[in-house]
């Protein structure tokens, strides 16, 4: 049966990818945006399709709507677009998820939580499991995304344990892909754009912390696979590549797939930046069958390809 899907953060990266993998598979879509760090132009082309509604809104301030399933996706991702206003940050994902968790109980729709590997700050543990409870500065640059996100996996629980609101709860690790924004300050987008332009490739402290990177219909398929999961798996579960790269490692290829004359440059390393970063999948491999399929030379391809039309 077809679904009558609510998306927060709809036009965002990660949110239009996701509204055409669900209306390509024939449910209706609201997509929910403000705009701060989402574009139309994201999701321009799925506009006149009859399945699709595009609504300007904040979801800081209450949404209504009879719906089957919400993703909430809604908030800045990327250190300069959290940071560029924390308060908002921080209001987004606490008052944006007490909202969706609202709606979710008034229209017992089950509803996903977009949360995310930074719930693990600067990890004690690696590879990073679910059970792992993390090492997070809750007065930091970063708290107003890291604590706001943790405070939203909270309401999420309570609102299952009180209300029986049917929830699931992701926690995305280093995602990438095109329409990522090119100015959003993440390692993928910077890299790629400074090679476009045979700029300097800035590397932050020795290059040598890792991430792990994971291409963006790979994460859209894990959403899809953990909003069918049964209603006794709830979460959080990791949905991210456990394949581990230096950050020298990344320049590097994408000098080489760009065939850039890019240099190299080094600079001070960020307050609270994570040395290391690298999903257990376990859990999803068990409870979703899922695992990443796609390399990071296919992915970055693909990424490139789609900078390459917007970077002069």
């Amino acid at each position: 049966m077809n679904k009558r899907i609510l998306i927060t953060g709809g036009a965002g990266f990660i949110g239009s990818h996701l509204c055409d993998r669900l209306i390509k598979e024939g449910n209706e879509v609201i997509c929910l945006d403000n705009f701060f760090t989402g574009s139309r132009q994201n999701i321009i082309h799925l506009i006149g399709n009859p399945n699709f509604e595009l609504v300007r809104h904040d979801v800081t301030m209450p949404y209504f709507a009879e719906v089957d399933e919400i993703y909430n996706l809604a908030c800045p991702a990327s250190p300069i677009h959290y940071q560029f206003n924390a308060i908002k940050t921080i209001k987004t994902s606490v008052m944006g998820a007490i909202n969706v968790l609202g709606l979710a109980k008034r229209t017992k729709a089950k509803i996903l939580q977009a949360s995310t590997s930074e719930v693990y700050g600067d990890p004690d543990v690696h590879p990073q499991t679910e059970s792992y409870w993390g090492n997070v500065n809750p007065i930091g640059v970063r708290s107003c995304y890291d604590e706001g996100k943790r405070c939203a996996e909270s309401l999420f629980m309570n609102y299952h344990a009180q209300n029986g609101v049917k929830i699931k709860i992701v926690r995305i690790f280093n995602t990438y892909g095109p329409r990522m924004h090119p100015n959003d300050g993440r390692v993928v987008s910077n890299f790629i754009v400074q090679a476009l332009q045979n700029q300097n490739i800035t590397i932050y402290g020795d290059g040598q912390q890792t991430r792990s990177f994971q291409y963006v219909d790979d994460l859209v398929e894990g959403f899809i696979r953990m909003m069918a999961s049964g209603d006794d798996f709830i979460g959080p579960v990791n949905i991210g590549n456990p394949g581990e790269y230096t950050i020298l490692q990344l320049a590097q290829e994408i000098i080489r797939l760009t065939n850039s004359k890019s240099e190299l440059v080094y600079m001070p390393l960020p307050q609270d930046d994570p040395i290391q970063r690298q999903p257990n999948i376990n859990l999803a491999k068990e409870k979703l069958n899922w695992e990443p399929r796609i390399p990071l030379e296919e992915g970055l391809k693909k990424t490139i390809a789609y900078f390459e039309t917007i970077v002069k």
